[in-house]
């Protein structure tokens, strides 16, 4: 099932105006999981930081040792024509992704044959900006880069996220606040984390086990260039405790406020407010 309305598939050379299959039953990406992707957002005509996305898909694709057959550039150039099939004011969720079809060694090792690639479109509603979350813990942690391919936005990692997803919803959450496996704070199972604590901002310091967000980053800039202090460091369950702020970070809604850590509560406080705005602006300024 789609996750939005108004599907639209690049595949083969040819936007489709549908869901298209694209791939088969013997397909390396079918039956070993080698499937990488990316997010980026359309919302009023901006398309922020698309570039990034697309160039980040293809390293994906070459940590999960794919052969890549399209530059970001060409992937850039590709979802421009397929956003130009959606009126300005459409809220699209964009997802290029690269899978792989021929097998090498074992079955396992996928052939350095060109993999399969495609552009999926999708009409997704960006939240509201008092759109809010409620966190718990989760007994799943995040993998090392020694157990998992965490260098690669990799469909295989994904149903780790989901259990944590799952656990929190059992508990009357909206999501998880995740550790690695040292149990120090990682993200949540869906988005990068940021707490504030007296006017500073904190975020966990990238360590391999959690990607390093393209919009985690965008935050962090445009919060320093506004006169905010913003750190990464190590961050435990305590720190997010005595937070009087918290946001996640995601491609798909850009700032989401944390209302409640397990019983800690905070308030959609100014600097999330702040960072919301940041972005927004940011996003105009550059189009």
């Amino acid at each position: 099932m789609a996750a939005g309305t108004n599907i639209k598939t690049y595949f083969n050379g040819v936007w489709h105006d549908a869901d298209v299959p694209v791939l088969r039953a013997a397909d390396h990406g079918t039956w070993q999981a080698t499937t990488v992707f990316d997010g980026a957002r359309y919302v009023n005509g901006l398309a922020p930081d698309l570039r990034k996305h697309c160039d980040r898909v293809v390293r994906s694709a070459r940590a999960l040792s794919l052969t890549p057959g399209k530059t970001g550039e060409e992937i850039y150039d590709i979802v421009w024509e397929g956003l130009k099939r959606y009126p300005k004011d459409a809220a699209v969720y964009v997802r290029p992704m690269f899978f792989g079809i021929d097998s090498g060694a074992y079955g396992l090792v996928p052939a350095e044959t060109e993999a399969g690639f495609c552009v999926c479109l999708e009409e997704v509603p960006i939240a509201a900006p008092d759109a809010a979350s409620r966190l718990a813990t989760t007994q799943f942690h995040r993998p090392t880069l020694a157990t998992a391919v965490l260098d690669a936005k990799a469909g295989c990692l994904y149903p780790n996220n989901a259990r944590m997803l799952m656990e929190a919803m059992s508990k009357g959450y909206d999501n998880a606040l995740v550790c690695d496996a040292i149990g120090n704070v990682a993200e949540t199972a869906t988005a990068n984390i940021f707490m504030v604590r007296d006017g500073v901002v904190f975020t966990p310091i990238p360590n391999g086990t959690f990607l390093n967000g393209i919009t985690r980053q965008r935050h962090m800039a445009n919060l320093r260039a506004d006169g905010h202090d913003v750190i990464e460091r190590v961050l435990t369950f305590d720190d997010f405790r005595a937070a009087d702020e918290v946001f996640m970070s995601g491609n798909l809604n850009k700032v989401t406020p944390v209302l409640e850590f397990e019983g800690t509560h905070y308030q959609h406080g100014p600097v999330t407010k702040r960072a919301r705005e940041l972005y927004w602006d940011w996003a105009a300024s550059a189009a």
